[in-house]
């Protein structure tokens, strides 16, 4: 395989796949078919079915210190009482943080989608709906990245030079063309935070604390949500779009043996927001007379009663 190939290349299978439907005269799709109505409603029509995918070795990951780990309780002429450890995210750097695993999930989850955007060209699609984002073990090691959708185009429209990709359906596609809104491209914010079990939060945890607010795991979900989506901010002014739609937000919370002091531990906090980044063509569609304005009652019986005249 070339690097190209290896990029954003189709491999000689995958090319064969493509050459293959392309003079078939038939498509395939992962589309309901409410779906597919959807879409055709609005001018576009399916192409055929694309994926893209990645195995990637995690190797160096970081994280392998730890920003909070020497905490312990002070005591000075004015106040006695427990340090506070600090939480560390993935954006910030450094050796305790967890920024080389992120870089490597981006690009391995760009790479597979590359690779669905180069399937979607060589069937001339304009876009890419309804696309997944899996990833998961792969049996011979590492982690597989997976990116899955149905290629559209709308015929008689001029090439693309890249087609835009989005994680909605077709219904929801429909809505957004006509409302005068059209994807731009798939937008992800990805963020790893860690942060110490320091002296306050361990006192927190325990049962005779009774129903309180541990702070420090407050803090850790707060820092680590932030920054995720601040990243996902980035990622829609890369791709020059004006908003994003989100479909799909992930935490997941793991706790780990402090690597820096023996019997400690703490707790890392993945957080993974996947979105549709959303650009303005026209001001949409208008509805034509004047505007309808929904009453709901209130009265239970009213409501009933409508109910039974339907």
């Amino acid at each position: 395989m070339t690097d190209d190939q290896s990029r954003s290349g189709l491999p000689p299978a995958a090319a064969a796949r493509m050459e293959e439907i392309r003079h078939s005269g038939t498509w395939g799709s992962a589309l309901s078919a409410d779906e597919f109505t959807a879409i055709r409603s609005v001018g576009f029509e399916p192409a055929g079915q694309v994926l893209g995918a990645a195995v990637y070795n995690i190797g160096y990951t970081g994280g392998y210190g730890c920003a909070g780990a020497w905490t312990g309780y002070y005591n000075s002429p004015l106040t006695f009482g427990p340090l506070q450890s600090v939480t560390q995210t993935s954006s910030q750097g450094g050796q305790t943080s967890f920024a080389p695993l992120v870089r490597a999930m981006y690009e391995a989850r760009h790479t597979a989608i590359n690779r669905m955007i180069t399937e979607c060209q060589a069937l001339g699609g304009h876009g890419i709906v309804g696309v997944k984002l899996t990833i998961g073990p792969f049996p011979a090691g590492g982690l597989e990245f997976k990116a899955i959708g149905t290629a559209v185009r709308a015929p008689g429209a001029p090439p693309l030079r890249t087609p835009f990709t989005s994680d909605l359906s077709g219904q929801d596609f429909a809505k957004l063309i006509n409302r005068g809104w059209v994807p731009a491209g798939l937008a992800l914010g990805i963020s790893i935070a860690a942060r110490h079990d320091d002296w306050l939060t361990v006192g927190q945890t325990r049962w005779s604390a009774g129903n309180a607010e541990v702070t420090g795991y407050t803090e850790l979900v707060h820092e680590g949500r932030h920054d995720a989506r601040v990243q996902l901010e980035r990622d829609v002014r890369r791709i020059g779009a004006e908003g994003v739609v989100i479909a799909d937000l992930n935490v997941r919370v793991r706790e780990r043996e402090c690597p820096m002091q023996e019997g400690a531990r703490d707790h890392i906090l993945e957080t993974t927001i996947i979105g549709t980044s959303i650009v303005r063509f026209s001001e949409g569609q208008k509805s034509s007379g004047k505007p309808t304005i929904a009453v709901l009652s209130l009265d239970p019986q009213r409501r009933q009663a409508a109910r039974v005249r339907i």
